[in-house]
């Protein structure tokens, strides 16, 4: 007997349906295709044992399953979901008649509960387009999947629950969050208040009119002068995301696995400030299986490379097409993924390897050769990129 079931693969920050087919006839073998994973591959092992644990039965015939399209690379566990409900269709145990109607995600466990997936958003999202009446998926993911309107998101925490409501015997209660009570947010206070600053009336203004107009901003002084702390503080003083930012900026932390449990969702516009020790691929995207870099995770908030001339050459570099087109493009042979990463760049750096170049106070060490060597460290091309730099200078405790 031949059975469809519907899942979705995640490419880049968006998903497209996957159409699984399973026919089980004569025989004992058990065949997967259509350019599957290993950890797609291994999910005989996970399906078999959750079935056993289930009081459901593995069929012992020959199953072949075919993923489709068969060109695209289907990756990670959350194909455990639909193989395993297709597997129990076409053996007639449970009903096939509402399949048709839902996206399937999840990564069983051996007992059969539902672990929490990456992507959950981009799958409803794409849900939603497709025309489909709803999504099932782990319980954990349900609250991030809700915030698309107009679809039907069912949070599950076990197969069992799944195939209850396929067999309508118990219906899974849809979740709906309202995305309006999070953006309609009132007295919200930061940690890191730009209010809290004292003095520095220039770089205040500078950081005004850089959060205004979207600029990217340098800070150039010595330590201790209060660089970082003012960099920390901007979030306080962009405006608030809308609609559209903030389910863009969560899908992206979705596809690379940063939502937390109790953080489904970017109320607030993302502070991404990596390591200066940090390679190209991680700052831009990439990789073997493309991921989304630090830039694209800053995206629709702000990117701050502190120590700037400590960082390497070629990873500065790699941000200037970024920086111009606002968007990442990962090539590979057969495939190409683009990442958004309209980002802020916010920079700070000393003015010499000693730091107290143009100190009012201690006196700098370094030879004019020295300090230009240094400067040069950050290139000419990047430096035209960012709009405003700024000097800052130590303030007086008292003031």
């Amino acid at each position: 007997m031949l059975v469809k079931t519907y899942g979705a693969a995640v490419q880049g920050i968006d998903a497209s349906v996957i159409t699984i087919e399973v026919n089980i006839a004569n025989g004992i073998n058990y065949f997967l295709v259509g350019l599957p994973d290993s950890a797609v591959k291994e999910s005989q092992q996970r399906i078999k044992a959750a079935l056993q644990n289930n009081d459901l039965r593995f069929p012992g015939k020959e199953i072949t399953i075919n993923m489709a399209p068969a060109d695209i690379r289907k990756e990670g566990s959350l194909f455990d979901l639909p193989i395993t409900v297709g597997i129990l269709s076409a053996s007639g145990q449970i009903s096939f008649e509402r399949l048709e109607d839902y996206i399937l995600v999840g990564e069983l466990s051996l007992d059969g509960e539902l672990k929490p997936i990456n992507g959950a958003l981009s799958v409803a999202l794409m849900a939603k387009k497709e025309g489909y009446k709803g999504i099932i998926l782990p319980e954990e993911n349900g609250l991030e999947a809700g915030l698309v309107k107009g679809i039907d998101v069912l949070p599950a925490n076990n197969l069992k629950t799944v195939i209850d409501h396929l067999n309508d015997k118990k219906e899974i209660e849809p979740i709906q969050w309202q995305l309006e009570s999070i953006l309609n947010r009132k007295g919200k206070k930061y940690m890191n208040d730009f209010n809290d600053v004292k003095g520095q009336l220039n770089v205040k203004r500078a950081f005004e009119i850089a959060a205004a107009g979207g600029h990217n901003i340098i800070l150039i002084g010595p330590p201790g002068s209060g660089k970082s702390m003012l960099a920390k503080r901007l979030p306080s003083i962009l405006p608030p995301m809308t609609n559209d930012e903030l389910l863009e900026s969560t899908k992206i932390h979705s596809v690379a696995g940063k939502v937390k449990k109790d953080q489904f969702i970017l109320a607030e516009r993302p502070f991404r400030k990596p390591h200066h020790t940090i390679s190209d691929v991680a700052l831009v995207g990439g990789g073997g299986y493309p991921q989304p870099g630090e830039i694209s995770l800053a995206h629709n908030g702000i990117l701050f490379l502190d120590e700037l001339p400590e960082y390497k050459r070629t990873v500065l570099e790699v941000m200037r097409q970024p920086m111009e087109d606002r968007v990442v493009t990962i090539s590979r042979a057969k495939f190409t993924v683009d990442y958004p990463a309209c980002f802020m760049l916010v920079a700070a750096m000393n003015p010499c390897p000693c730091g107290f170049f143009n100190h009012p106070e201690k006196e700098c060490s370094c030879n004019s050769h020295t300090v230009q060597r240094y400067l040069s460290k950050v290139s000419g091309p990047l430096m035209d990129r960012i709009d405003l730099h700024i000097e800052v200078t130590p303030v007086n405790f008292d003031d």
